[in-house]
């Protein structure tokens, strides 16, 4: 069945996604304060939207990827008086937990209904429609917006209600930097000890160590040449992006009261390296500073 959605957000992530739902015949009418990624969605069959307010006012479905609560809030503020009675508001942004049920809370005091649907998979993902959806909210509106999600991706999981999608995507994430960090170290380990970068890969691929980190988004040149590593750490999942879902999963720790030691740990790395690199290094470029911080301490 054909919607008309108002998608929100129309960067890196939004752009791709919006031209999916295009592609799979909806009506998308498109927003972003850029010109430039308007444009670039309007080539891909998405329709650029006069004003936020008047997509959201015809609209089925208002779909957002933006890139914070304080965003998501706006956003909401904003459009829920405009939108239609029972309007479906589906935010994909990566944001914290509380503001995520603050959301939902709007939604609902608006006459709409709301889910929270962070993404796993990167800008590859998003590209291909390969992402994974971590859903939160009830299951009404799961099923309501699963055909949607599918048109964009390859798996959508339901977590539980407001504010569980984003809770799965922080505990994702912090496994992923983690991990990352925890490869990063074995290559430069391993560089010590005078093993190529292929053997190593070779044999931890197959053994006990083998996780995405390595086997999809390996830091090194070589082994995986898809991996950002062998085009000079070029984005790919930008380390500002790592650092602020790190950030996030550590908040929530605080919050929750959580004895976490790796992944606070793996948040205060991040933020120095992507105040360094900011959105210019994949996350994986971590890796350049295990090797620096190693001859430095040598």
């Amino acid at each position: 069945m054909s919607r008309t959605i108002a998608f929100v957000g129309l960067g890196h992530m939004g752009g791709p996604m919006a031209a999916n739902l295009a592609r799979a015949g909806h009506r998308v009418l498109g927003y972003d304060l850029v010109p430039a990624v308007v444009e670039a969605a309007g080539r891909a069959g998405v329709e650029p939207a006069v004003s936020v307010t008047e997509a959201v006012k015809v609209a089925d479905v208002v779909i957002s990827m933006l890139p914070t609560g304080r965003h998501v809030r706006g956003l909401y503020e904003e459009t829920l008086a405009t939108a239609r009675p029972g309007t479906l508001f589906v935010d994909c942004s990566t944001i914290d937990v509380a503001d995520a049920r603050v959301a939902h809370q709007q939604a609902l005091a608006a006459g709409v209904r709301a889910l929270d649907a962070p993404v796993s998979g990167g800008v590859v993902g998003a590209e291909a429609a390969t992402l994974t959806f971590m859903v939160g909210g009830g299951e009404d509106e799961f099923a309501d917006a699963r055909p949607l999600l599918e048109a964009m991706g390859d798996k959508a999981v339901h977590c539980g209600g407001p504010g569980a999608g984003q809770a799965a995507k922080i505990c994702n994430n912090m496994i992923l930097g983690v991990s990352m960090i925890a490869v990063s170290e074995a290559f430069v380990l391993g560089e010590s000890l005078g093993l190529s970068h292929q053997a190593l890969y070779d044999v931890v691929s197959t053994a006990s160590g083998q996780c995405w980190a390595l086997s999809v988004n390996c830091p090194v040149p070589g082994p995986v040449p898809t991996s950002p590593a062998n085009r000079d750490y070029r984005p790919g999942f930008a380390a500002s992006l790592m650092a602020k879902d790190l950030g996030l999963a550590a908040n929530a720790v605080r919050e929750g009261g959580v004895r976490v030691d790796l992944g606070v740990r793996a948040a205060e790395l991040y933020a120095a390296y992507a105040e360094r690199v900011g959105d210019s290094e994949d996350f994986s470029g971590i890796v350049r500073t295990v090797r620096k911080q190693s001859g430095e301490r040598a």
